[in-house]
């Protein structure tokens, strides 16, 4: 043991290598207890395929020694040998020690190869086993939650709750709280998010997140606002704040709020169209319009933010930027027949006929079914004196909305005025 010792002095004066090698050359003549301790330093040093080495030695001499099976089997879940570690733990005799254990380490391997039933039926075996073992309950618990299974996760985590509030260093009712809240059930999830004792960003954002469900937004903001003061650079905190305080009536804050979120996540689309939409509401246009401008180019296929700026263009009444800003995100691979109606729309205003007659030709091809689409492309070519093709398209609207009795006036004048 002299040289194990000296091994570990070294490894404490980081001279690693040095203990290595000294371990290393102490192993053919060291007895077995000795390679068992030397194992368990690789352990813990990291060194897993030379323990694995060491162990599966012990275990050719020691079959019945489940202890080992345990140790191997950690080690090869650890260098991804999920397969040999089942089949290790799966030799463990049901009259062994060490048998609930392997349950429960079994079920968890097959839980992260998908396969949730068989992990299920390990850890109910175990169940049988031990019935009021809280580490089986937790495994049941953690399974079912880890599946959207939340009713069935929150059985198993309230059997636990009044033996211990922790397991594995996870908080029971965090736990709780994220399972009732992912089953719609709000109000319970803020009970038990308020006996948490955290100054856990992610706990205490989704403490928030559950709170604004709960429509409590004062509790959802101060929340929300802890989170930044403990890690401003917590990102996804900023849109969350920012839409409490706007349901508030507190747009200023919100405006605020998004704006800090900009300056340290300036690539995030939807904080720009956010940030946009509070500018506009708060009667700050040309901010606004430089918000959105910013959402477009970071997305030009951003649909809800392009036509929003399509919009702010009309009030200001900047149609002949409508055109130029269509054509060149289409350059760009935007696509949608919405974009087309609005082209047709655009060229409208600005008396270039025939080329919002080829829009809305072209809008047709994809909007034949969209009823506010055909009354639109209806009049406007009415306007245009091309009648016959009005009718055509009045009369599919009007299979679309038959009780419009103002179109359907109007297209019986139509179809007077050709008989004429």
């Amino acid at each position: 043991m002299e040289t194990i010792m000296e091994a570990v002095h070294l490894m404490e004066n980081n001279k690693t290598k040095a203990a290595i090698d000294l371990l290393e050359k102490h192993l053919p003549t060291a007895d077995e207890d000795e390679k068992f301790t030397i194992a368990e330093l690789y352990i813990q040093w990291g060194i897993y395929p030379e323990a694995s080495y060491i162990l599966e030695d012990l275990l050719q001499q020691y079959p019945d020694e489940s202890e080992l099976r345990v140790m191997l089997a950690d080690i090869y879940i650890e260098l991804d040998n999920d397969e040999k570690a089942i089949n290790l733990l799966n030799e463990i005799k049901t009259d062994d020690p060490a048998y609930l254990p392997a349950l429960i380490q079994l079920a968890d391997l097959y839980q992260a190869q998908g396969l949730f039933e068989v992990a299920e039926q390990k850890l109910l075996a175990a169940k049988q086993l031990d019935p009021e073992e809280a580490l089986v309950d937790f495994a049941l618990a953690e399974l079912a939650f880890s599946t959207g299974e939340y009713q069935k996760a929150i059985t198993f985590y309230e059997r636990i709750l009044p033996k211990t509030n922790e397991v594995a260093n996870i908080s029971i009712n965090d736990r709780l709280a994220e399972a009732y809240a992912a089953s719609g059930e709000y109000e319970l999830a803020l009970t038990y998010f308020q006996e948490i004792e955290s100054e856990n960003p992610d706990t205490l954002f989704k403490y928030g997140f559950t709170a604004a469900h709960a429509n409590r937004n004062d509790i959802a903001i101060k929340a929300w606002e802890h989170v930044i003061e403990i890690d401003p650079h917590y990102l996804s905190v900023y849109y969350e704040l920012a839409k409490a305080y706007e349901t508030e009536e507190r747009t200023n804050e919100a405006y605020e709020t998004i704006n800090k979120g900009l300056q340290l996540d300036d690539f995030n689309k939807e904080l720009y169209f956010y940030a946009a939409n509070l500018a506009h509401q708060i009667n700050k246009s040309d901010e606004s319009e430089k918000y959105i401008r910013e959402a477009v180019a970071l997305d030009p296929d951003y649909k809800e933010a392009v036509l929003f700026l399509i919009e702010m263009l009309k009030i200001q009444e900047k149609y002949e930027e409508i055109p130029e800003l269509i054509v060149e995100i289409k350059k760009l691979g935007a696509d949608d027949p919405l974009y087309d109606w609005e082209l047709a729309r655009a060229f409208n205003k600005i008396e270039l006929y025939n080329d919002a007659l080829n829009q809305y030709n072209e809008a047709y091809n994809r909007l034949s079914q969209d009823s506010d689409f055909l009354k639109e492309y209806g009049y406007f070519l009415t306007e245009e004196g091309r009648i016959k093709k009005a009718i055509s398209v009045f009369s599919e609207y009007l299979e679309i909305q038959p009780l419009d009795t103002d179109v359907e006036e109007y297209l019986g004048r139509l179809i007077q005025s050709t008989e004429i």
